[in-house]
């Protein structure tokens, strides 16, 4: 596996000498998990290679970290379809891929999941959370559940090419929400991820907004 990944790439992007596991964690779960399996991550994506499968016998052999760090490294930066360009760049590439090589096929890894920085300011904590409209709150999930890595949605500014273009798809609110719940395809399932509130307020976003 190791040399099959390193032939396809690796090596045209410098050596991976330092990041943060804790946030490649954090980066995975938010724009990897959907698509690749890993256990410590709690993901069971089908799209691309389980990330647990293609490592763990490199490491009983004795492969270095520094090595699946670099490999990885390599195909963040040149991806094979129907993996998207750009998921993640510089130094969060660098922090998914130390995260990766560490913690691949070791779901009990220890590293911890790297938590957003607390805000500065509180008027937006004084206001009530009820003046948030369904959509607005909707486009928040739509990037947190990382569905921007799959899919293309001009207000969301993504461009995904793995799932369905939306805006030309223009699917209705509850074509979303059953696609968003049960998955279909190579599309998981996020009922055990989202919430029911989630899951209506990322459909309300979608079908508002595809296409326009």
């Amino acid at each position: 596996m190791l040399v099959a990944l390193a032939a396809s790439g690796c090596g045209a992007v410098n050596r991976v000498t330092s990041g943060d596991p804790s946030q490649g964690k954090a980066l995975f779960k938010r724009d990897c998990a959907s698509c690749h399996t890993l256990a410590d991550a709690g993901a069971q994506g089908t799209v691309g290679p389980n990330l647990d499968d293609a490592f763990s016998s490199d490491k009983s052999q004795g492969f270095s970290e520094q090595t699946m760090r670099d490999i990885v490294r390599g195909q963040i930066a040149y991806p094979e379809k129907p993996m998207p360009p750009n998921i993640v760049t510089g130094a969060d590439a660098d922090a998914v891929a130390v995260y990766v090589a560490k913690c691949s096929g070791n779901p009990n890894c220890g590293v911890e999941e790297a938590k957003p920085a607390a805000t500065t300011t509180t008027p937006a904590a004084t206001t009530p959370t009820t003046t948030a409209s369904p959509a607005a709150a909707g486009k928040q999930v739509f990037a947190s559940a990382g569905c921007g890595t799959c899919h293309t949605l001009k207000d969301a500014g993504t461009t995904g090419n793995v799932g369905p273009n939306l805006d030309q798809l223009k699917p209705s609110e509850s074509k979303v929400a059953h696609q968003v719940e049960f998955g279909g395809a190579v599309m998981p399932e996020f009922k055990s991820k989202l919430t029911a509130a989630q899951i209506r307020a990322v459909a309300a976003y979608v079908s508002s907004v595809a296409g326009k």
